[in-house]
């Protein structure tokens, strides 16, 4: 391999993503844009509910159980309303998300120790949000009548009893459970996705489009040193962003980083390999620019936004899909992105994953030399 032809080639590469300003964009301001979008706007986090009452007793008992999700950090109280067609309207407005009723007779049937009925109305065309909501109502619910049966026993001139259980919560590695911790880890893998798929895509067939792609074939640069030429900007470029993402992910949202920085950059360079091959792959493949976008979104982009684990959890899917996960690349990368960021492992127990993508990286490369033939179509 001829070094200063693989440099010339490369050189020709870097000059062409400069002055292609769209290109430059892409590679510069969407890892930003991504990353300032999934940080801030897409949260699973569910706070400050917006909730109304209909409060048909008005007595003491009911007031005191409102104030149980007054005092909660996870609902809001909108107002007090006087009957169902207002709360009718405001859900149907999407005001509120949530509406509680108490019937006239709930302080006393408090009292008198018996069971209360009361009415909790769900915004449901989210579902998931809706599900979070329900957990929070039937914890303060489950508390509030803990605490009145206990309030009945002493009255009784009895001991307040122990639970049987105490439970005390530890949570491990995203202390604060936050979303942008289990977001932001998972971004690196797309926008090397991007990086490494979508532009890489276009390195052949544009010079095909182009009518370039001849005069290339008609001098000494071998099919080897081409490939590596072409490959070398989108590989310099992908460690810039991933660097940028790392930044941002510290520096912006606080995301803790406890693990090996030189790991994570060592096993993104393996991953952007994986990437790039198939990059090249569909670039030589497809026989116009255009067909190559879609097949690198299709390819490429989706399945590491989907199938990764990145925004869905992979054990909540069926179960031949999960099988299909395991054979795309950046389910592992993903893995190991959360594993070194959240938990600080070390390469022993990333070794499996690693693995996987040295495999992926070689059978990538040997495939897109193949199919790439220097000679006229």
């Amino acid at each position: 391999m001829n070094l200063s032809r693989t440099r010339a080639i490369a050189r020709k590469e870097f000059l062409h993503i400069f002055r292609d300003p769209r290109s430059l964009g892409l590679v510069i301001l969407m890892p930003a844009l991504l990353m300032l979008l999934f940080g801030y706007a897409v949260t699973l986090d569910v706070k400050r509910v917006r909730m109304v009452v209909l409060n048909e007793d008005g007595g003491q008992e009911s007031l005191s159980f409102v104030h149980s999700f007054i005092g909660s950090p996870y609902f809001d109280l909108h107002r007090f309303v006087q009957d169902e067609e207002e709360i009718r309207r405001l859900i149907d407005e999407g005001t509120v998300k949530m509406a509680l009723i108490l019937p006239t007779d709930f302080s006393k049937t408090i009292k008198s120790g018996k069971k209360a009925p009361v009415q909790l109305i769900l915004d449901g065309s989210d579902s998931n949000t809706a599900n979070i909501i329900l957990s929070y109502v039937q914890a303060i619910v489950r508390d509030y009548t803990q605490e009145k049966t206990f309030f009945k026993i002493e009255r009784m001139g009895r001991k307040r009893p122990a639970p049987p259980l105490e439970v005390r919560t530890r949570i491990w590695f995203n202390e604060e459970l936050e979303s942008k911790n289990y977001f932001i880890p998972g971004l690196i893998a797309v926008i090397i996705s991007i990086i490494g798929v979508l532009l890489t895509g276009q390195v052949v067939v544009r010079e095909w489009e182009k009518g370039t792609m001849e005069l290339l074939i008609s001098t000494p640069v071998r099919k080897g040193e081409l490939i590596i030429g072409k490959l070398f900007p989108y590989f310099f470029l992908g460690l810039i962003d991933l660097v940028l993402a790392i930044l941002m992910g510290r520096l912006v949202f606080h995301v803790p980083l406890r693990g090996s920085v030189e790991l994570l950059l060592f096993l993104s360079c393996l991953y952007l390999i994986v990437a790039l091959a198939m990059g090249l792959t569909i670039s030589t493949v497809a026989g116009t620019q255009l067909l190559a976008n879609q097949m690198a979104m299709i390819i490429g982009f989706l399945p590491t936004f989907l199938l990764s684990g990145f925004t869905f959890v992979i054990s909540n899917m069926p179960y031949w899909l999960q099988i299909i996960t395991y054979g795309i690349a950046p389910r592992y990368y993903v893995m190991i992105v959360k594993e070194i960021f959240l938990k600080g492992s070390d390469f022993s127990l990333l070794w499996k994953e690693s693995l996987v993508l040295v495999g992926m990286g070689a059978a990538g490369l040997f495939v897109a030399t193949k199919i790439f033939k220097k000679e006229l179509r």
